[in-house]
C-alpha cells in the first residue's frame, strides 16, 4: 500500500494526519527448516510484503488501532493489560513485553494493514509483532536493538499468545537488509548479511494450505524436539 494512501485512510478514521509511518516484513526461509528452536543455524531473508501501521502518539496510556484489513478496531490501556482473544494479542503482547523490559510507552492512534498472507508460513504474525515494536520505538524514543526487539516480540507470541515459536521470524523481521539474506545463529543471535546473487528472483509457491500455529501440533513438535536433544545430550554426557 502507497503510504500517500495509508495517511489518507487514517485521516478518515481520527480526523488529523498521521506524525509516522513504520513498516515491518514478512519473510521466506531459504536454509534450515525447524532448526531455530533448537538453537541451529538459519537463513532466512524479508520478503516484498509486509504490515504497515501509520500512527500519531497520545498524551495518555491508550491505544487505539483499527486493522484496515479485518475491518475492526482494537483498545487497550498500557496500564492495565490483560489478556483476551483476536488479532489484538499480538501488538498488545509487545506492549506487555516493552514494559516488562523497562522501556516507557506511550499510547497512540493507529491504523494497521498488510499484505502478507496469513497462515501461509511466512510470518505475518511476526510482521505485526515487529511493526508494532517499531511503532513503540519511533514514538518513544527507544534505540532500535534488532536482537532485543526480536526477542521481546518472540516473548510476547511464547507467553501472551501462546505460541512456542523460534527466534527466526522476529529476527528477520528486524534486522534483514534488502538484497541480502540473514544468516543467524539462532543460539547466540549473530547475525551477518549474505549478498544476494544478482539478478535473481526468489519465487514463493502458494500450495493454498493455510494454518494457524495457535491450533496446531506446532508446540507439540517443539516439546518433542526439545525432549530428544534432552535425550541426547544426556546420552554423550
Amino acid at each position: 500500500m502507497e503510504t500517500q494512501t495509508l495517511a489518507q485512510l487514517f485521516k478518515t478514521y481520527f480526523n488529523a494526519n498521521p506524525e509516522f509511518i513504520v513498516r515491518a516484513p514478512g519473510r521466506v526461509n531459504l536454509i534450515g527448516e525447524h532448526t531455530d528452536y533448537n538453537d541451529g543455524f538459519v537463513l532466512p531473508m524479508a520478503i516484498d510484503r509486509a504490515v504497515w501501521i501509520a500512527l500519531s502518539p497520545r498524551t495518555d496510556s491508550q491505544i487505539r488501532i483499527r486493522s484496515l484489513d479485518l475491518e475492526t478496531d482494537a483498545a487497550f490501556d498500557l496500564h492495565s493489560l490483560t489478556k483476551g482473544e483476536g488479532w489484538a494479542e499480538y501488538p498488545k503482547g509487545v506492549a506487555y513485553e516493552l514494559q516488562k523490559a523497562g522501556h516507557v510507552l506511550k499510547g497512540f492512534d493507529a491504523v494497521m494493514t498488510g499484505d502478507v498472507p496469513s497462515g501461509a508460513g511466512l510470518s505475518s504474525s511476526a510482521a505485526v509483532e515487529l511493526a508494532t515494536a517499531r511503532a513503540f520505538a519511533t514514538i518513544c524514543d527507544i534505540t532500535w536493538d534488532a536482537a532485543q526487539m526480536a526477542k521481546l516480540s518472540q516473548k510476547a507470541e511464547n507467553e501472551w499468545v501462546g505460541v512456542n515459536c523460534g527466534i527466526m521470524d522476529q529476527m528477520a523481521s528486524a534486522a534483514s537488509k534488502e538484497g541480502y539474506a540473514l544468516f543467524l545463529d539462532c543460539r547466540t543471535l549473530e547475525y551477518q548479511h549474505a549478498p544476494l546473487p544478482k539478478n535473481i528472483s526468489v519465487v514463493i509457491l502458494d500450495t493454498s494450505t493455510r494454518r494457524g500455529l495457535v491450533d496446531s501440533a506446532y508446540n507439540e513438535r517443539r516439546s518433542q524436539c526439545e525432549e530428544a536433544a534432552l535425550v541426547w545430550c544426556k546420552g554423550i554426557a
